[in-house]
């Protein structure tokens, strides 16, 4: 790896059994508003991050206190609201310091081989993380090396549901990543997708933070879109940072969640328009070529499917398809706070490459946007890979319990 990286993590809720009189630091409340919530995703604000080893949360339930697997990153704390509680609910939760340190290894971990970081739930694996440069298939154009994007993503039977370099005239799909493809840069439209035209493409410049814990493993990596000037010279058009994190099983092991978080600004003093295009940016897959016209299926949250979905809008869009180890899918939800949400699909339609599939959510499909300087702007999406199938109610109370997740307050 290029830079050294900072690992940190907390094993709070393993250790059963140590003594109520351990101190308090802080109780907390979790409320589940008017939306039935399922294993939902929590974190809030530490007053003190400093020195997270040694905490310890619990569930507080009258007088029955369960410990409660948590993670400490970036000066806050995340733990799961498992299983259901209804509409209307709350549950307490409190803080403590532990009497000593705990020991036990993390349950979600990054491990990194010097060439990828792969995020994995003990020996499972989740998703892999590209840092260094990957080399196309042999006798390609070496114009298709890349890194900065993710590939392999696994679904919980193991089953690959993502597709790099895929065979056909599509060398440059890279399992899930997202630059701009027509974009207006100092005067001069730039691609920075197609890196066949050459003017343009994305890279992984550091590793800012690692990330295992108990309820969540990720990382944060800084990349950036890079102009290729008429001159032979290269320029940096856009900063990026690439924050994923990945959650603990559930459902007996068939459902996953994972968090994708793009932050990004215009590295230069005249900033960059992001034109409008028919695709693009946001969120760009290239599924397995398992998944074709006819061993797979596309809905949208407004019930659309591949045959009409490609330039509509969707909170959520769900792949289900036939693999080697069985069925399994994906879902994947845009934030309402995203830019021009619910965010327009490309859709491939089902004649391109034997029935392949690539499906990209891009928020300047309709309409363009413009990248001020020294502003920073944000695009979130949340996956969940399954096993077998998912309900259209399953995916909308997924994407209700992202889009407005439960407040988290301390008393």
């Amino acid at each position: 790896m290029r830079t050294p990286i900072r690992t940190i993590f907390l094993l709070g809720g393993l250790l059963a059994g140590l003594p109520a009189s351990a101190q308090v630091i802080a109780r907390y409340t979790v409320q589940a508003g008017d939306i039935d919530r399922h294993n939902s995703i929590v974190h809030i604000r530490l007053d003190q991050p400093a020195d997270t080893e040694d905490l310890l949360l619990e569930e507080v339930t009258g007088k029955k206190r369960v410990p409660v697997p948590v993670t400490a990153a970036n000066g806050a704390l995340w733990w799961i609201l498992e299983g259901h509680t209804p509409a209307g609910a709350q549950r307490s939760y409190e803080l403590k310091k532990a009497p000593k340190k705990l020991s036990a290894p993390p349950v979600m971990v990054v491990t990194d081989n010097n060439t990828a970081l792969t995020l994995q739930q003990g020996t499972q694996k989740i998703l892999q993380y590209n840092y260094a440069m990957v080399e196309p298939p042999a006798g390609s154009d070496t114009v298709y090396r890349r890194n900065a994007f993710i590939h392999p993503l696994w679904a919980p039977n193991g089953a690959v549901l993502t597709n790099a370099f895929p065979s056909g005239g599509h060398r440059h799909h890279m399992g899930i990543w997202n630059p701009w493809t027509h974009t207006s840069f100092e005067g001069r439209v730039t691609d920075f997708w197609n890196v066949q035209k050459k003017e343009g493409k994305v890279r992984f410049v550091k590793m800012e933070a690692v990330t295992s814990g108990n309820a969540f493993c990720g990382f944060s990596a800084r990349q950036e879109h890079v102009a290729f000037l008429k001159d032979g010279t290269e320029k940096t058009a856009i900063h990026e940072t690439w924050t994923v994190q990945a959650y603990p099983a559930t459902d007996n092991g068939k459902r996953r969640l994972w968090d994708i978080t793009s932050r990004f600004t215009p590295a230069t003093a005249e900033g960059i328009t992001l034109l409008q295009y028919r695709y693009g940016g946001g969120f760009g897959l290239r599924t397995t070529p398992s998944f074709t016209a006819g061993t797979s299926q596309v809905l949208t949250s407004e019930g659309k499917t591949r045959k009409d979905a490609d330039s509509t809008r969707a909170r959520w869009v769900k792949i289900t398809g036939t693999t080697p180890q069985g069925q399994a899918g994906l879902l994947i939800m845009n934030a309402p706070a995203n830019y021009d949400s619910p965010e327009p699909l490309r859709v491939w339609p089902e004649n391109m490459e034997g029935g392949e599939l690539m499906l990209n959510y891009s928020p300047t499909k309709m309409k363009s946007w413009t990248l001020t300087n020294e502003n920073e702007y944000t695009l979130t999406y949340r996956v969940m890979v399954y096993d077998g199938d998912l309900t259209p109610a399953a995916a909308e109370a997924a994407w209700k319990d992202f889009a407005f997740p439960p407040v988290v307050r301390k008393e």
